[in-house]
This record gives C-alpha cells, structure tokens and sequence, in this order.
C-alpha cells in the first residue's frame, strides 16, 4: 500500500484543486491554484463593475431625456439599489475568494463559513445604528416615500426641509435653502411630508384699482412678479403665471399671480411682493392699502369659473 503524498491528497480535497484538474486533466501546485483564485475574482470584479455601470447609465439616460435641460443632476434611487446588489455580491465574492485561499493552506473551508457567519452576528448585534439605517434606508426605496428631486420636509432629530438629493442606505441626503447639503442618517427619520408639486404654490390675488384698463394693470403686476423672481430665483422656483382679470360678484375687479415658492418662505410674497404692488397702485388710487392684495396657498390651482350665488329668498308671500 503506497502512501498518498500530502500535496497530492491537499489536490483532492480543496474546490480549487479539483477544478484546475478537472479542466486541465493533471496535477496542480500551490501556485497555480491561487493564480487560477485571483483570475476567478479579478474576472467577477470586472462583470460586475461593467453591469454596474452600464444599468447605471441606462437609468440615467432614460431619466435625462424626461429633463428639460437634457442632463441628470441628482441620483435616482434605483442606482442606489444597483448599487448595494453590486457591493453585496462583490463582499461575497472576497469573501468566498479568502476562505478558498485559506483552504489551500490548510483551513477547513466550513469551519471558515461558520467562523465568519458567527462574526458576522456578532458585529452586526455590535452595530444595530447601522443596521437600522440599512433597513429604513431599504423601506424608503421600495415604499416610494420620497423620489430624487421631491422637496421634502423631514422630522426627526431636527426638521428639515430640502430637495431631496439621494436616497442612500445610510443617509438621505438633502440640499436646503442655503445651498447646504444636509446628510440625515435614515434610522433617525420619524415622518415625511411631501411636497409633490416641488414647491408650494402661492396665489395673490391683485385687486385692480377703478379707472385702470386691465391691459395696463397685468403689464404693471407683470413686471413686478418677473422682477421678483429674477431676483429671488432662490426662493421663487418658477416663472410666476398671472391670470387675466375677473370681476367678482361684488363688482370689482383682480387678477390672480401665481408663485411656486420654497416651501416657508411665504413671507416674501405677503410682505416684498405686496409692498412693491400698493406702491405701484398708489398712483392709481391713493388709497390702496394691503388688504387689497390677499395671500394664500394651496396644492393645486383653484377653477376659474365662479359659482353662482344662491338667490335670496323672495320675500312674497307664498300663495
């Protein structure tokens, strides 16, 4: 009875050592088993970086053609989930790749696996703000809670309102009104309120003094409402629309600009833009005052056609 050498029975019994000789038909060595280890992860690493990649720029090109400035600005969140697939699978890749290195030195594989499965339970007990950050950070890509680009405020340890940037697995990242950008760590988000215009719309509505021609009175409203947001392009996010004038029940006449506004930041519109309206009206009529230009908000805009009023009761007798 021959005695079968050590590297000769080592050959048998790792996973390597029997796909090499399984492909080559002969003997392998040391070396040439860890080469074919390194070949094996440099070539996974390589698909997944490529699939990465180009789902990421599938994403991005179909998300760039709805923008009108051609281009993507911020990250959609199913590239944050393109993402942690590519990351978990290349870990597992390493470290499965590491355990087959070991073997090839002498450590039994599933001793390996169990060693690094209770490892892995125990850091994770060590680390459940990271743990939880995952998770809510899962829920809010699947639920639909937010998407990139909603203004959004956010309660937790602080509240916070931005335009979301990038829904992450650790952090929602946020861009406030000075430009900042803001990193909430997911575990600490207790509510979110959506703003699914983008913004809030503010609706002021401008009572035209007597005597003015309504061409007139819109060219003037016109000017100060474009001035406005060209100035404050900040706070303002859109070209305001003015609406023609309309006459009430009550005989006088108004028309209506809409604002689509930082969200609380209203107070530019009830005290600037009002302002820069009675001063202009004043040459109109002396005594314009402020009540004459109401402010107020909603989430959609309201129908222009005006109810009827319900008719007074008659007072004849009934016969």
């Amino acid at each position: 009875m021959t005695n079968t050498p050590a590297a000769d029975l080592l050959d048998q019994v790792t996973v390597i050592g029997r796909m090499y000789s399984h492909f080559t038909g002969r003997e392998s060595s040391l070396g040439a088993r860890l080469l074919l280890i390194v070949a094996l992860v440099a070539f996974a690493h390589v698909i997944l970086k490529i699939t990465r990649y180009v789902t990421e720029w599938i994403v991005n090109k179909s998300r760039a053609q709805k923008s009108p400035l051609g281009f993507v600005t911020q990250q959609p969140k199913f590239v944050t989930f393109i993402r942690l697939i590519a990351n978990s699978v290349t870990s597992i890749v390493y470290f499965f790749a590491l355990g087959l290195v070991l073997q090839e030195f002498g450590v039994n594989l599933t001793a390996y696996l169990a060693s690094a499965s209770i490892v892995g339970l125990a850091i994770s007990f060590g680390s459940q703000g990271m743990v939880q950050d995952m998770v809510i950070g899962l829920t809010l890509i699947f639920s639909d809670t937010m998407d990139v680009g909603d203004m959004v405020e956010i309660l937790g340890n602080a509240a916070v309102v931005g335009r979301v940037e990038e829904v992450g697995l650790r952090f929602t990242k946020l861009a406030n009104l000075y430009n900042q950008t803001v990193f909430i760590p997911n575990r600490t988000i207790a509510n979110v309120s959506r703003f699914p215009l983008g913004g809030v719309h503010a609706y002021a509505d401008v009572q035209v003094p007597p005597g003015v021609k309504p061409e007139k009175a819109v060219e003037i409203v016109g000017n100060v409402a474009r001035g406005m947001w060209r100035q404050f392009g900040a706070i303002i996010l859109s070209e305001p629309v003015i609406t023609e004038v309309e006459t009430t029940a009550g005989g006088w006449d108004f028309m209506r600009v809409q604002f689509k506004i930082w969200p609380g930041q209203g107070a530019l519109i009830e005290t600037t833009f009002r302002q820069q309206i009675v001063s202009v009206m004043k040459t109109f009529q002396t005594s314009y005052a402020d009540w004459q230009i109401p402010v107020t908000y909603r989430a959609a805009t309201a129908s222009k056609t005006l109810k009827p009023l319900p008719k007074p009761p008659s007072d004849k007798p009934a016969a």
